[in-house]
């Protein structure tokens, strides 16, 4: 079968009297947009244009004029456009899908070549390579460059052919190219300070180079010279007058490490060397992996809600734009995650059961118990029937038991043994997923803590059961939950108002103006990267 051959515009058309160049041009954006159509919707830098259709429906069909020049002077939205996407990093967005190399080489033309001036084609070139940057970073700005998922809040996730027409002619006609996209973004803090930690990232490494070091070594002196030349090429490290001793390599990976937020053990093992390794412009698009998820959440969020940030292993509850908790948590293994959702919180109980999921059951439980029956005893647990009656494990035949044939639930007795700790927060789902305290608090001093199977452990516990009751004053004083934990009492709090749960993946954020990373413990990054071709 033979390849569809492209149509080519001409890529050369000089004038020799520049009154005849806008006329020109027209000729030449005529012969664009043919060949737009005929080859598919794929513009001259072999990039896909955006929405052809619109392009087509913007220039009209009867001799289309040059919008972004006049008479072989480029207009000040085409200066505004070209800067946007040429900054377009500090957006999260990836310039070159808004046709940045061949925009700069014949900005640079024109700028610097007289004949170039008199080109029609190169202007009519740039006209509609501007039209469709303008049409896709209105897309991307507003919806994201990935598509939606399943817990994408916006309500919208697309403007019309005849919005993307109307917003560019505005903002040709207003000259406000720049304001215009600027006002697209979300306003959220959490995006707002990404953008910021962005601009001073590039800022402070944009002028160092590093060299790549060895995941695999036999030489050790060797490679701990290179770790310190690679330390003192990003600024982590400085030698001078110093020689280079143990006690100064480990000082530099610690200064790296707490940058990076590693874990500061001061050892340059291999996953400081995967991270020491990495670009720049690479921790870059992990950023903007993130401003892409903040784009998907709507405009306005509510004025009280809870954020779980899985990576993060962060809880935090914001109230009027402040946050006015933050908790640690321990979320799900890589292979029993925490799933990410949208959903409100309903009600919390004080010294809960624990229904033991049949998975856990099935997996770790039941072989345990099959060899020693005592194990139930030894976790604090009851067999309950069919009927909801605790029964005498010792009068089954356990041997007989399996994944196809078990009539009973496990039941963890309430108390400080309990699994979930003294306190369960409830919100619908279909996950059967939950927060709750834990029995092993201890955990929360670890720096990794994927590491549940799938329920979000929460640190302070205690604090959200307050913070969650102190707007139900007509029921409960600010002192109930205390009062309720000293008495042990078994109780289930409704909440009045449904507080709103996102559990989210963010695996940057911006905090006090520089951006702060984590790790990417479901792999949920390399797919979104591959999405928005970064």
């Amino acid at each position: 079968m033979n390849k569809k051959k492209h149509t080519a515009p001409k890529q050369k058309q000089i004038v020799a009297n520049i009154r005849q160049l806008d006329e020109v041009i027209s000729d030449n954006i005529t012969e664009r947009l043919s060949a737009l159509k005929d080859n598919d919707g794929e513009l001259e830098d072999s990039l896909q244009a955006f929405r052809p259709a619109a392009i087509q429906e913007f220039y009209g069909q009867d001799k289309p004029s040059g919008q972004w020049s006049k008479n072989g002077v480029a207009s000040p939205a085409a200066d505004s456009m070209l800067m946007m996407i040429q900054q377009a990093e500090d957006a999260g967005l990836l310039p070159a899908q808004y046709h940045e190399p061949a925009l700069t080489a014949a900005w640079t033309q024109l700028h610097n070549d007289a004949a170039a001036q008199k080109d029609a084609a190169l202007w009519a070139k740039v006209d509609v390579l501007m039209t469709d940057a303008f049409m896709r970073m209105t897309s991307d700005l507003k919806f994201g460059v990935a598509p939606r998922d399943s817990i994408t809040l916006r309500k919208d996730s697309t403007f019309t052919d005849a919005q993307l027409i109307s917003r560019l002619k505005e903002a040709l006609s207003g000259n406000n190219v720049t304001s215009s996209l600027h006002a697209l973004e979300p306003t959220h803090a959490g995006y707002l300070a990404l953008k910021e930690g962005i601009q001073a990232f590039k800022s402070k490494y944009g002028h160092y180079h590093w060299d790549t070091l060895p995941l695999n070594y036999t030489d050790t002196l060797v490679f701990k010279q290179l770790v310190i030349n690679r330390l003192v090429q990003s600024g982590h490290l400085d030698t001078t007058g110093r020689g280079a001793d143990t006690s100064l390599l480990k000082a530099g990976v610690k200064a790296f490490q707490k940058e990076f937020n590693i874990y500061p053990d001061g050892v340059a093992g291999r996953r400081t060397v995967i991270a020491l390794n990495r670009s720049m412009h690479d921790w870059v698009m992990q950023a903007a992996v993130n401003m892409d998820r903040w784009r998907k959440l709507p405009d306005t969020l509510p004025t009280q809600y809870i954020m779980v940030n899985v990576p993060g292993y962060l809880l935090r509850v914001v109230d009027s734009g402040e946050v006015k908790l933050e908790s640690r948590v321990i979320v799900g293994a890589p292979r029993t995650r925490t799933p990410l959702l949208n959903s409100y919180m309903t009600n919390f109980m004080m010294f809960p059961y624990w229904r033991v999921p049949y998975s856990i059951v099935f997996k770790e439980m039941l072989p345990a118990i099959k060899k020693n029956i005592n194990y139930l005893a030894s976790k604090n647990l009851e067999v309950i029937d069919k009927d909801g009656n605790a029964i005498d494990p010792a009068s089954i035949d356990w041997s007989k038991l399996s994944k196809g044939h078990f009539p009973y639930v496990l039941r963890q007795m309430d108390g400080i043994d309990n699994s979930l700790g003294i306190m369960k927060f409830n919100f619908r789902n279909k996950y059967s997923v939950y927060l709750h305290d834990t029995n092993n608090r201890g955990l929360f001093k670890n720096s990794m803590r994927a590491m549940s199977h799938g329920c979000v452990r929460v640190q302070q516990w205690d604090s959200l059961a307050q913070f969650l009751v102190r707007a139900d004053s007509i029921r409960h004083s600010g002192d109930s939950v205390r009062v309720w934990l000293a008495r042990e009492e078994k109780k289930q709090v409704d909440l009045p108002k449904h507080v709103p749960i996102y559990l989210r993946y963010f695996t940057a954020e911006g905090q006090n103006g520089e951006l702060v990373f984590y790790d990417d413990i479901y792999g949920e990054d390399k797919v979104m990267r591959k999405k928005m071709k970064l």
